[in-house]
């Protein structure tokens, strides 16, 4: 599928069934809850338009807050995770610039930079929506720790997620 936009869509779609109707019914320990669809943000093109990045990102967040019932919690914090993705790009590749033919994905950039770049985001992702959630300071530790323990679990599913789908080189 050499289509880049219906390549999107199809995961917009997989990631965010796979969320509603997996994920969002598993909570483990009361306190880890891996949220897999945030990979559709951080797989979306290096070229990709600001502005097109937000919207994608509020579209996702806002289609899983439709089925979770969590007014905005997760597009709040799908758009401030993609906010902050041209930072952490640009901090992660410094001063070279990036092949658009390349993905941000563990194939095109390798193990060491996507996990990196996936363990930032995720846990902006996940600080900015366990602290939405719980809306005070008093439990600060405790949702601490629900934000180390998701994020951790949300980087084995998007590892494992990512060495399923990586495409294999033929060597003829």
């Amino acid at each position: 599928m050499n289509n880049p936009v219906l390549r999107n869509i199809i995961r917009f779609i997989l990631l965010l069934a796979i969320q509603v109707f997996v994920l969002n019914n598993i909570r483990i320990d009361g306190s880890i809850n891996p949220y897999l669809y945030v990979l559709f943000i951080l797989l979306l093109p290096f070229e990709i338009p600001g502005w097109l990045l937000l919207l994608s990102s509020f579209f996702m967040g806002f289609s899983v807050d439709m089925f979770a019932h969590t007014p905005g919690m997760n597009a709040a914090a799908s758009v401030f995770m993609a906010f902050c993705r041209p930072t952490i790009i640009r901090f992660l590749v410094g001063s070279k610039s990036i092949d658009p033919a390349l993905g941000p994905n563990i194939k095109d950039m390798g193990f060491k930079w996507f996990f990196f770049y996936a363990l930032s985001l995720v846990f902006i992702h996940h600080l900015v929506l366990f602290y939405i959630e719980i809306f005070r300071f008093s439990e600060f530790f405790q949702t601490f720790y629900r934000v180390i323990l998701s994020t951790a679990a949300t980087m084995v599913l998007i590892l494992i997620v990512e060495y399923l789908f990586v495409k294999k080189e033929r060597k003829d």
